[in-house]
C-alpha cells in the first residue's frame, strides 16, 4: 500500500499509529499521523507525527534525543492505521518510561 491510498480521517486528517519495537515487538506508544508526517517517515527513516496539543509535525525524539529510527511500517486492513516497527534509541515516553504503556488500569472489574 502506498501513502496515497491511506484513509486519514476525514475530519482532523490523522491516523493513529502504534509504534513497536521492532525486534521485540513490545508496543512503545501510541501517537496520530497526518499525510505529511507519514510521508517524512518514510523519506527520512525516522518516526514523526503530528501533534494535536501543539497543533504542527513533530519529529520523537527532537528534544529528547531519543528518536526512533523506522525498520518498517505496516497498514491494517482498513488502510486507516499504521504500525511503525523501530529501532528505539532511548524511552518512548517522556516520562523516561521504556514505553508509554507502563500504567495499569487497576479500577476495573475483573482484573
Amino acid at each position: 500500500m502506498r501513502v496515497e491510498e491511506l484513509k486519514f480521517d476525514e475530519r482532523t486528517g490523522l491516523l493513529p499509529v502504534i509504534v513497536q519495537d521492532a525486534e521485540t515487538r513490545e508496543i512503545l506508544m501510541m501517537a496520530y499521523a497526518n499525510r505529511e508526517a507519514v510521508e517524512k517517515t518514510v523519506r527520512t527513516g525516522l518516526s514523526h507525527f503530528y501533534s494535536r496539543s501543539r497543533m504542527r509535525l513533530w519529529l520523537k525524539g527532537e528534544e529528547s534525543g531519543n528518536i526512533q529510527v523506522v525498520k518498517d511500517i505496516l497498514v491494517d486492513c482498513d488502510g486507516d492505521a499504521v504500525i511503525y516497527l523501530v529501532e528505539p534509541k532511548g524511552p518512548a515516553c517522556h516520562t523516561g518510561e521504556r514505553t508509554c504503556f507502563h500504567n495499569r488500569l487497576t479500577s476495573s472489574p475483573g482484573l
